[in-house]
């Protein structure tokens, strides 16, 4: 049967094309929602984007419709309705007395299921707590699932590793050429993921190996020295490996604090800088509390001091390798100064040209799906995107481990030659450090 999606505000300014995603459904718009829509239209986040596609889809929609019918949303999809909330909020207030959005996004569904007899009514919400009151109700209503992973705990993680190998096989790595053909691997080249990363252990000896998907072959890891960093283990080893490759133009780094994501990023980025005309270092800005940034005194500048500074202490960390007369210290600074490394906001990255850009995109895993497409689809010719963060570390109230844009990305893009993808397991900060990571 044909089901009826009541969609909640936060659906819309996450994906503003969410109504066509639906198949042959019916979408209800509540009249709030596009009062609350109408809040965000302007600005220069993604969600005042997404609010201000979504009303200029709508006025598309409705031309020339009846409005009271409803629009026919295309072919094999269903229709849109916007309906008002008023002659249902009296009976909604039997059980939440406060006038608010989500009462009122209840008080329809109530309405509709219970005087309009409409049949699988259903509320579709970012909002765990609207959703818990749906149900208190007995209102059937689920998160919004486009764009989301299936299971986190299969999240690719970019490397195995493969015991009882035969130490002759892993002696073969350290001689010339340094690689074996795909045919003398241990496993079918059906079951390896391109820029899959390998650890190969025997009784006797162990070897890190890579897929070279370019040259179809199996090679040799080595550790790579980046501006003064050194891995400390096998993961990180994978890591700049594949952030020093630039035949690899994406690449995403996972892993709990302390686990050297955005160090490795960044030491690298400045290690190939020769190969790129600038590097961009960001992050997006999640307001402390849910508090908007006016909270926060002072300028501009002042106010996003708190969210850049452990980008520009990652960068300290490298400079720290050098004494102050040392020529790369010194270049570093001129770096600065030049723009050739500037960390910024992401939302200030907007508009730029992103050819020949080493391109790092910090804490990923507070972005949309979305907006990470918006982001990769404007990369030119030439340039290098890392994305790096903690899946299951979010900042924001309508994602989760499932639903952030880092884990839709490792889960779509794996198995595709462009890409790279490394798990980062160990903290390197301090034996302290990693134990609050894993014991708190």
């Amino acid at each position: 049967m044909v089901k009826n999606f009541i969609l909640d505000t936060n659906v819309i300014l996450h994906d503003s094309s969410c109504i066509y995603n639906f198949e042959n459904n019916n979408i209800i718009i509540p009249l709030v929602v596009l009062e609350e829509i109408d809040k965000f239209k302007k600005g220069d986040e993604q969600k005042n984007f997404h609010a201000r596609e979504f009303i200029r889809k709508l006025d598309e929609i409705y031309t020339n419709t009846d409005f009271k019918e409803g629009a026919k949303l295309g072919e094999n999809l269903g229709i849109l309705k916007i309906m008002s909330d008023i002659t249902s909020l009296s009976e909604i207030k039997k059980f939440f007395i406060e006038d608010s959005p989500d009462n009122r996004i209840l008080a329809l569904a109530y309405h509709l299921i219970n005087n309009e007899h409409y049949q699988n009514v259903i509320i579709v919400s970012k909002d765990i707590n609207l959703r818990m009151k749906a149900k208190s109700l007995g209102i059937p209503a689920e998160d919004y699932i486009t764009g989301t992973v299936r299971n986190i705990d299969e999240l690719y993680t970019g490397k195995r590793i493969l015991e009882d190998i035969s130490p002759e096989l892993i002696e073969m790595f350290y001689n010339p050429p340094f690689e074996i053909d795909l045919d003398k691997f241990i496993l079918p080249v059906s079951e390896i993921y391109p820029n899959e990363y390998f650890i190969l252990k025997s009784i006797k000896n162990s070897v890190l190996v890579r897929y070279d998907v370019f040259n179809q072959k199996i090679i040799k890891v080595d550790k790579k020295n980046a501006y003064g960093i050194k891995p400390r283990n096998a993961e990180q080893t994978f890591a700049m490996d594949a952030l020093m490759d630039n035949n690899i133009p994406i690449v995403t780094l996972a892993g709990k604090a302390g686990t050297g994501k955005t160090l490795l990023a960044l030491a690298c980025a400045i290690e190939k800088r020769s190969d790129y005309k600038q590097i961009f270092l960001a992050r997006p800005i999640i307001p402390l509390g849910n508090r908007d940034l006016g909270y926060l005194p002072g300028d501009v500048g002042s106010k996003l001091d708190p969210y850049m500074q452990p980008l520009w202490d990652n960068l300290k960390v490298i400079k720290h390798q050098f004494q102050e007369n040392d020529p790369n210290f010194i270049r570093l600074n001129d770096m600065l100064e030049n723009k050739k490394l500037v960390i910024e906001p992401l939302s200030y990255i907007r508009g730029r040209s992103l050819e020949k850009i080493y391109f790092i995109v910090d804490e990923a895993q507070n972005l949309t799906p979305h907006e990470i497409k918006t982001i990769i689809t404007r990369v030119g010719a030439n340039a290098k995107i890392v994305f790096t963060g903690d899946p299951y570390q979010i900042d924001t109230p309508y994602l989760d481990s499932k639903s952030n844009g880092l884990s839709y990305l490792i889960d779509r893009f794996k198995g595709q030659k462009l890409y790279a993808h490394i798990n980062l397991v160990k903290g390197e900060r301090s034996e302290l450090a990693e134990l609050a990571s894993n014991l708190l």
